[in-house]
């Protein structure tokens, strides 16, 4: 299975994302979505799994969940919006790691890329893919790809799609 990770896109979709996953079998977004018209233009390009996040509205709250838990090649898979990071994750989600143990974590919301084993929680892969919008303090725009492929994780690569722009927010012209 061939996945590429991204989030925090507050509605501008990069065009450059479009090449990096065109031979993708899946997209994850970690969250701050910006809008279901984002959400459908990266439906449009490949399936869609997708939690929602603390920039989303009730609509965008209504068609994608806060956590989502799923197998994937072997793998149990936690995704949610705001995590924290090893070692310091989010109270709610440290209760969650400690009782589901997924074999990898995947959130967002910070902004700042960061790809890293926990041994304090069974080795658990963390990712958090950095941020492919415009908004916010990043300075450069990151996705992340990689496969599972009966329970290897395979060819992991973080992707920089260039500076952050001054693209307002909505601009629908940016889908």
């Amino acid at each position: 299975m061939k996945i590429g990770l991204l989030s925090d896109t507050h509605d501008h979709i990069d065009p450059k994302i479009f090449a990096y996953f065109k031979d993708r079998d899946e997209l994850w977004h970690a969250g701050d979505i910006g809008s279901l018209t984002a959400a459908k233009v990266l439906e449009d390009f490949l399936p869609l799994r997708a939690v929602h996040g603390n920039i989303d509205d009730k609509t965008v709250q209504s068609r994608f969940a806060e956590d989502l838990f799923f197998p994937c090649e072997g793998f149990n898979i936690f995704m949610t919006h705001i995590g924290g990071k090893p070692p310091t994750y989010n109270p709610r989600v440290r209760k969650i790691l400690s009782a589901r143990s997924p074999d990898i974590f995947i959130c967002g919301h910070s902004h700042m890329l960061l790809v890293k084993r926990d041994a304090t929680l069974n080795n658990m892969l963390f990712l958090n893919p950095g941020a492919a919008g415009n908004h916010g303090f990043h300075v450069m725009k990151t996705i992340v790809r990689f496969e599972l492929n009966k329970k290897k994780i395979e060819s992991l690569e973080v992707i920089e799609l260039g500076k952050r722009g001054t693209i307002p927010v909505g601009d629908s012209q940016n889908l």
